[in-house]
């Protein structure tokens, strides 16, 4: 049985997907020594990681991540950060 999202995405904080997304990383280049901080490309990442890194992100938030954005943002704060702006462009906004 597979679930569908909604298409209004989960509200979460810049520190949540901060915390998701670090984990994300940590399980994709299956490295756990990894925190916010880590480069996507110095531990390793390519396109096959960056595309189960986005994916993995929408289906936690239940909205459309471009694989772009790892690429640009190569850390998890700074993903964390863009996406929580990409998610963030309608009127529901919540500020933590």
């Amino acid at each position: 049985m597979t679930t569908q999202q909604t298409a209004t995405p989960a509200a979460v904080t810049t520190a949540e997907l901060t915390e998701l997304i670090t984990s994300v990383y940590r399980e994709a280049l299956q490295d756990e020594g990894l925190d916010e901080t880590s480069d996507f490309f110095e531990c390793g990442g390519d396109s096959l990681a960056a595309f189960q890194i986005t994916g993995r992100i929408e289906r936690e938030v239940g909205g459309e991540v471009p694989v772009a954005l790892v690429f640009a943002y190569p850390t998890p704060v700074e993903l964390a950060e863009a996406v929580a702006e990409e998610l963030g462009d309608g009127d529901e906004r919540t500020d933590g």
